[in-house]
């Protein structure tokens, strides 16, 4: 369910204050660390957990459950050495 959308105003320094409601949809808190980026001419602003959950789940698509990346990187790494 999308939120509906709010005005707010940027104060000082360029600051923006994102509504409570809004934070605590994104799960997020004073002090925590956001990703944000322009998309189209808009302001998109993610938690990093939710970020890396996006792409984790892109990944998926490519990587099947239960396979390492970094297991079969080692792994490569080893038969090239041996080969040199």
């Amino acid at each position: 369910m999308q939120m509906e959308a709010q005005r707010v105003k940027i104060v000082d320094g360029g600051k923006l204050v994102i509504p409570a409601a809004m934070r605590r949809e994104l799960g997020i808190t004073t002090g925590d660390t956001v990703l944000v980026d322009v998309d189209d001419g808009e302001l998109r602003v993610r938690s990093v957990p939710k970020a890396l959950e996006r792409a984790r789940a892109i990944l998926r698509k490519y990587v099947p459950e239960g396979v390492g990346l970094a297991d079969e990187l080692i792994a490569e790494r080893r038969r090239e050495a041996e080969r040199e």
